[in-house]
């Protein structure tokens, strides 16, 4: 019997400890994610700083989706429109047309992954989790595109999500809308045409239950309300609210902290200075259309008040800003709460984190039906309503302020984007709970936490405890919230299957600051 070489007896043991598998090391802390996006100047930024957390998801699709603001056409001439769409409200009767606010050899998903192979070596450099951008190609596909909200074939898109959708790897997948939802419905409905009437469907049906969660900017084609939920009920629906402001015109209403971050003055040096990918990263007066002509996109300019640009043929529906300021990133929210950035924020759409939290199931299909007007320009209370998907109505508690620090931590990863050593850059530290970080406990138990804080580049970390508003019971945390141990007493009027939730929090002194959490889950038994 042959004796293996030690060097390999010493790789199979390091592939041991390690759990050399992608999926055992990584399926918990890196979710399975698709992303489907129309050509809205929004969808690019959003998919911009998506990529930059690509360390922290697995990235099973890239597509081109429609909308009900953005579709292709056929280019055999055929003549489509919906009723209540922005082409035939508040006066306007643009259609039917041959396609709607969609650039011949549309291509933005191709420019932001070209922009990201560019800097691909920094970023390896100060993450080696970031992937290949050849393996980032090889996910772009495009959708059910021709049509908003077109359902009738399948596109290689939807091919591809019912692949995934049918694959067995373990795990959820969580599909992305950051336009309309008829690629994901085509995928569903080629899923139930072919096993509807087999054996099979009980079973596949119930895995696709399990397995598949939407993460929506809203229904922008009417798909999730026409199709989706009347067919596939029990898939689970994550509309976030409460959390950062990503949107088009966030500056507007913005608290002073968080409009520091929103202004030129912030904007430029750390995000639009930044490369390859900050060039591609749209701003207020940058002089760019998505597509050339279109009334809808006037942010390229900043030199013209608001009634100019009206009377020049804009549909102006959010003021004008300083050039350079914010834009928006309004699609944020639906992959922000899948980073690894302690909060577990993906494990439960109630969680809540960088992307908000889960609204009530009665309100997730937030369907785009603002009301009509007969003057000639819309309200901007109409037009607001039409374009911001993701308000969703007040909590009643209140949400933690998460804007700043993520800025922060995107402003960090697009200076790794242009930084070639990893000593010029700041890094997250990194922020630890000895113990389990989800256990069982009884009324009147004591409870210790003790903090495990360590930082990359030797910078001072300050730490804090603290809970989420509203969620689970609230305890007295002992000694104070900034030691690294605490003691808590479980309240003896805590019930069986109640939940505590007690988040540690760890800021860094380095530039920019960044911020990383822990998350303890304690369940009462």
């Amino acid at each position: 019997m042959n004796q293996l070489n030690p060097l390999v007896l010493l790789f199979i043991l390091v592939c041991l400890i390690n759990s050399c598998s992608e999926g055992q090391d990584n399926q918990e802390i890196r979710p399975r994610i698709v992303i489907t996006a129309d050509p809205e100047l929004d969808d690019q930024n959003s998919l911009i700083r998506m990529l930059m957390y690509s360390t922290d998801l697995r990235i099973e699709g890239l597509i081109y989706a429609s909308s009900g603001f953005h579709w292709k056409g056929d280019g055999k001439g055929t003549l489509w429109e919906q009723p209540n769409r922005e082409y035939n409200r508040f006066g306007l009767d643009l259609c039917p047309c041959e396609s709607w606010r969609w650039a011949e050899d549309e291509r933005f998903i191709h420019d932001v992954v070209e922009a990201y192979e560019v800097v691909y070596p920094n970023l390896k450099t100060h993450n080696k989790a970031y992937p290949e951008p050849q393996l980032l190609k090889s996910k772009i596909r495009f959708g059910n595109i021709e049509f908003d909200g077109d359902i009738s074939k399948d596109s290689p898109g939807s091919d591809l999500i019912k692949s995934l959708i049918l694959d067995n790897i373990p795990g959820k997948l969580y599909i992305t809308a950051w336009g309309g939802q008829s690629t994901i419905a085509r995928s569903l409905k080629s899923i139930q045409q072919e096993f509807e009437k087999t054996p099979d469907w009980p079973r596949i049906r119930e895995k696709i239950n399990r397995k598949v969660v939407l993460l929506p900017s809203g229904d922008q084609d009417n798909t999730y309300q026409k199709y989706i939920q009347p067919n596939w009920p029990d898939i689970e629906y994550r509309q976030f609210q409460d959390g950062p402001n990503y949107s088009y015109g966030a500056q507007n209403n913005a608290t002073p902290e968080n409009s520091s971050y929103l202004a030129s003055e912030w904007m430029k040096p750390n995000i639009s200075d930044q490369g390859s990918l900050g060039e591609l990263y749209r701003v207020w007066g940058d002089g760019k259309q998505m597509v050339e002509g279109d009334i809808f996109d006037y942010f390229g300019f900043s030199e013209y008040s608001d009634q100019e640009l009206r009377d020049m043929g804009y549909i102006v529906w959010t003021p004008v800003q300083k050039k350079g300021s914010w834009l928006g990133e309004g699609d944020n929210p639906t992959f922000m709460n899948m980073l690894g950035n302690g909060l577990r924020a993906y494990e439960e759409g109630y969680f809540g984190g960088w992307g908000g939290r889960v609204v009530n199931k009665t309100d997730q299909a937030r369907v785009e039906t603002p009301s009509d007007s007969t003057s000639g320009n819309p309200s901007l209370q109409d037009i607001a309503s039409s374009m911001n998907f993701m308000t969703s109505g007040v909590s009643n508690t209140e949400f933690p302020n998460f804007f700043p620090a993520a800025q922060n931590d995107f402003a960090a990863r697009l200076k790794w984007s242009v930084t070639p050593i990893y000593e010029d850059a700041n890094h997250e530290p990194s922020i630890e709970i000895e113990g389990e970080k989800s256990f069982k406990a009884a009324p009147r138990d004591l409870i210790t936490l003790k903090a495990k804080i360590s930082d990359p580049d030797r910078d001072s970390v300050n730490i804090k405890w603290w809970q989420f508003d509203g969620l689970g019971l609230p305890v007295i945390i002992n000694p104070d919230d900034s030691s690294d141990e605490i003691e808590f007493q479980i309240p003896e009027t805590a019930k069986s299957g109640d939940f505590i939730h007690i988040i540690l929090e760890g800021r860094d002194n380095g530039v920019p600051n960044l911020t990383r959490y822990q998350r303890i889950v304690i369940e009462i038994e």
